[in-house]
């Protein structure tokens, strides 16, 4: 997979990507990275790249004509991305979908947003990772290029693993556990000792229920589980 980031921060890239499971698939080619200052575009020799909003307002806001020739020089093909709160919300169903990608090149917002026109001429993916607001889109994206990669052929070393995480079923991971059998008063649940693996699956996936409807009612609701 080719990622191309269009940002005012090229440096800040690839950060913690550059690490574990991520940074080592980086290394082994198994997606590239390619950072695009959007800076470069600018048209006066001042660097500019922002304007104050017309009509009033407070912040600035990066310019059309600028953002443009940046994505027109750089998105050819694959799936082209912006980051913003206003966009849908982030999900593993569309983590999967990015993953089935050739290519993204994903836009990196700092200011107060885009000219409208942007979103109106190049019709990005509009993706939002939570119903905040951070300093720029630089974090949203790597934040979504973890769930990505992590889901690339060989990426992981046991591909089973993704199954068996939150959201892959639309619920929540069953409680884990691990040695010493005993840790202040509290053992691992005999049953995850028994080798009895139907009940194990079984005691899992009850598990699965419950912790979602305690914590995360409405995916049960989505799931029309009663």
């Amino acid at each position: 997979m080719k990622v191309k980031i269009l940002t005012l921060y090229p440096e800040i890239f690839p950060g913690f990507l550059g690490f574990s499971l991520t940074g080592k698939a980086l290394a082994e080619g198994k997606w590239s990275l390619e950072t695009v200052n959007i800076r470069d575009y600018a048209t006066d020799r001042y660097g500019s790249v922002d304007d104050t909003p017309c009509g009033g307002g407070a912040g600035m806001i990066m310019r059309a004509d600028i953002l443009g020739s940046a994505i027109e020089a750089n998105y050819k093909s694959g799936k082209l991305i912006y980051m913003t709160p206003k966009g849908k919300p982030l999900t593993q169903q569309k983590l999967h979908e990015l993953s089935r990608e050739e290519e993204l090149t994903i836009i990196c917002n700092r200011f107060e947003g885009i000219d409208e026109r942007v979103l109106e001429e190049y019709q990005p993916d509009e993706i939002s990772i939570g119903d905040y607001v951070l300093t720029g889109g630089e974090q949203a994206a790597m934040i979504m290029l973890d769930g990505v990669i992590r889901l690339l052929p060989d990426v992981l070393g046991n591909n089973a693993s993704i199954s068996d995480e939150s959201f892959e079923d639309g619920l929540l991971e069953y409680p884990q556990y691990t040695r010493p059998i005993e840790w202040k008063g509290k053992r691992v649940p005999e049953i995850l000792l028994s080798g009895h693996h139907q009940n194990i699956q079984k005691w899992r996936a009850e598990q699965s229920l419950k912790v979602t409807n305690e914590r995360r009612p409405d995916l049960i609701q989505k799931k029309k589980i009663s």
